[in-house]
């Protein structure tokens, strides 16, 4: 299995308040995660470091070796955090309302969980197919489920920044998950919405089935993001499953 991340401050914001990181627990099993901060002055960057750094240390403790029992212990270190980022919060006048979008894969022998709470996304290459496997929690999602907008307007809604579900700002964190068989040769993208808002899924699909290494492809992402505007901070984080499948 290989992995490659990267992370760009983009061409408006000042900070960059993305975070990704990757982590090995003592069964060798991978936990990887992207984190977008949000809210008050400094209040994004801290949130997403928070939920990152905590949560990572806290997997490398562990002996989890299978995707449901990973479920089990990330849904309630997700309850344990949110209340961490709420205190912090209540603490610090300028870190009031922050919070903070986070999408993870945790990988074991031959299956692996995909979590996301917020709009940061994880998606699937397989065999020349391209598919989200996250759902967005925010409001112009909402209202293409319902049909009332299509998911082309969606994009240019003036409201598609509200988030309807993050860590922090609420007291309630519930966080989505899905269990997926490791192919040989799929490409994992779990990146923060800098990526999507500037780039489609066509052009995301194009980069990830170019000839060249995966850490070109998450350079070459980010750059087109950047070249398309780079209004937010963009993150990308390529994972591709050997042959085989397993561990390394």
């Amino acid at each position: 299995m290989q992995i490659a991340y990267t992370s760009d401050v983009g061409k408006e914001r000042k900070i960059n308040e993305d975070r990704v990181a990757v982590f090995k627990n003592k069964n060798q099993a991978t936990f990887a995660i992207v984190a977008d901060g949000l809210g008050g002055h400094l209040g994004g960057e801290v949130a997403s470091e928070m939920a990152v750094s905590h949560l990572g240390y806290l997997f490398e403790q562990t002996t989890l070796n299978d995707p449901l029992a990973a479920i089990t212990w990330l849904k309630a270190q997700v309850i344990v955090e949110n209340t961490s980022i709420l205190k912090r919060a209540d603490q610090y006048h300028d870190l009031a309302g922050m919070g903070t979008t986070l999408v993870c894969a945790l990988l074991f022998e031959d299956k692996y969980a995909i979590a996301n709470i917020g709009d940061s996304r994880a998606y699937l290459w397989h065999a020349g197919s391209f598919e989200q496997l996250t759902e967005d929690h925010s409001y112009v999602n909402e209202l293409v489920k319902r049909g009332e907008i299509s998911k082309e307007e969606a994009k240019h809604h003036p409201h598609k920044n509200i988030i309807t579900r993050t860590l922090g700002v609420s007291k309630q964190a519930q966080i989505d998950t899905k269990i997926y068989k490791k192919v040989a040769g799929d490409i994992l993208l779990l990146c923060s919405d800098g990526l999507t808002n500037m780039l489609d899924d066509k052009e995301i699909k194009i980069i990830l089935e170019s000839e060249q290494t995966l850490e070109k492809k998450c350079e070459q992402l980010i750059d087109q993001a950047n070249l398309a505007g780079g209004t937010d901070n963009i993150t990308a984080l390529l994972i591709q499953i050997d042959k085989g499948g397993g561990e390394p």
